[in-house]
């Protein structure tokens, strides 16, 4: 009996091993996690010495009813970007930390240094720039030519923890920005910088001098080649606020949105037009993907596409052209591929459109990508009205998923895309059938309902001729 006691106390004893990152635990060393594929996240557990945290004396920070707590302190300062305000909830809580990540050159640095200008604006504000990636000359060459040099703007370039730490203790900033999290080493960590010892300590450190000094916080982030926070998963959970911002480096547009926030909504989206002056927001960008030719050619649609919350009318274009060869081509930019196939099937077989011997391409106007299902009507009509050199009427926008039957399926926000759609003038909207008794349509849009792909493309397409695209002069004789 004493014997096995002994046994099952050595058992208990003996170390064993966790994951970092998941929580995964094995009796043995790996060096990769078995739950969440992690390498070098796995690291032996302290030996049990009894309770590591005994209770101390809560002191002036008793527990307090919820009514008497006082919430001043806790709601949202605006940061004089509209944009980024409507992603932070409102901006910047006392005390929050905020982390920005992005692909490289997509203008993470220059969006905070406008912002950090224009809060070193207002009377007795002190904004600490931390730079770890460039020079403090660097950064000034930067901040002259978007126009974010302010008085309240401090700027230091610095790599080592405690000397950041150092510089906050000095300054007593009111917001504090570092860029990045990841060039940003601690002497009293192992590891190399970015890596997932050094990141977390990092963060940890500055999460903890942001709560105590009641100061927000805004934090560069990189990201891995699959779009993801670089470093370890537990940094999005210790932040407070997780913001990805992206967009295509051919164009000018740039997206932020929240993937956690918790002080607002994470289904908001803020537009963003990078130039050579610096970053502005657009408060309206629907304008960017509609052309704004005097004259309509066949294979243009409009529609209205939902970027979280926000309605953004996007033109979807199409070309069909014969080819010989005996596997058309069916390219696409801006949208789903898969999708425009599937698309394209069902119109051939449900609407007798020939398309198997023709090349098709489907591309939207300024750079938009339309990944949702409710585009799928606006493709179709567009292929349409390339394959019948018939034009889609201007004042006409199109939404709604089509099924493989044909069929045309009601999509979300159908509310919100039409009131868009009738603020920019559009008069008529090819719907699925049922909207007008389930939606609120606003005044002066008059709904053209279709149960089946076919009747959409007739609704769409009825007396729309050849478009007058060429310049006005003597009309070419009829062969």
């Amino acid at each position: 009996m004493t014997s096995t006691t002994s046994r099952t106390r050595s058992r208990a004893a003996r170390p064993g091993f966790t994951c970092t990152e998941c929580g995964w635990t094995t009796a043995k060393w790996v060096g990769r996690c078995g739950e969440c594929q992690t390498w070098g996240s796995v690291v032996e557990d302290a030996a049990p010495t009894g309770p590591r945290t005994t209770p101390t004396s809560p002191g002036a920070r008793a527990a307090r009813p919820i009514g008497e707590i006082d919430v001043e302190t806790a709601r949202a300062r605006p940061t004089g970007v509209g944009e980024l305000d409507r992603v932070l909830g409102g901006g910047l809580v006392p005390g929050a930390v905020v982390l920005l990540a992005g692909e490289p050159g997509v203008g993470k640095s220059t969006l905070l240094l406008d912002v950090a200008g224009r809060l070193g604006r207002e009377p007795g504000a002190r904004v600490l720039y931390l730079t770890g990636e460039e020079s403090a000359g660097q950064v000034r060459l930067r901040a002259e030519r978007i126009g974010a040099v302010s008085p309240g703007l401090l700027l230091a370039a610095e790599t080592d923890l405690g000397t950041v730490l150092g510089h906050v203790e000095q300054a007593e900033p009111t917001v504090l920005v570092l860029d990045s999290v990841q060039t940003v080493t601690s002497t009293q960590v192992e590891g190399s910088p970015g890596g997932v010892s050094q990141v977390r300590e990092v963060a940890a450190a500055l999460i903890a001098v942001a709560k105590q000094r009641a100061i927000p916080a805004l934090l560069v982030g990189h990201v891995t080649k699959d779009g993801a926070v670089a470093g370890p998963r537990t940094l999005e959970h210790l932040v407070d606020v997780v913001c990805q911002f992206d967009g295509d480096r051919h164009t000018r547009l740039r997206l932020l949105r929240a993937t956690k926030n918790r002080f607002g909504p994470t289904d908001e989206v803020g537009c963003f037009d990078l130039n050579d002056t610096g970053i502005v927001e657009l408060a309206d960008p629907s304008g960017l993907f509609v052309s704004r030719g005097d004259h309509q050619v066949p294979g243009t649609c409009v529609t209205v596409t939902l970027e979280g919350r926000r309605p953004l009318a996007t033109e979807v274009q199409a070309l069909v052209v014969p080819t010989a060869l005996s596997n058309p081509r069916r390219t696409t930019s801006g949208v789903d591929g898969s999708r425009v196939a599937m698309v394209l099937a069902v119109e051939q077989r449900r609407a007798g459109l020939p398309l198997g011997d023709r090349d098709v391409y489907v591309s939207t106007v300024g750079g938009a990508r339309v990944a949702e299902p409710a585009a799928d009507l606006a493709i179709a009509l567009a292929v349409a009205s390339a394959a019948t050199d018939r034009r889609v009427a201007p004042d006409l926008v199109a939404f709604g998923e089509v099924g493989l039957a044909g069929e045309i399926r009601t999509v979300l926000g159908l509310g919100r895309r039409l009131a868009e759609a009738a603020r920019l003038g559009f008069r008529r909207a090819v719907v699925p059938a049922g909207t007008a008794a389930s939606d609120r349509v606003p005044e002066g849009m008059h709904l053209l309902e279709a149960h089946h792909l076919s009747e959409a493309v007739s609704l769409a397409l009825a007396g729309r001729g050849t478009s007058p695209a060429r310049e006005p002069g003597p009309e070419p004789p009829n062969d």
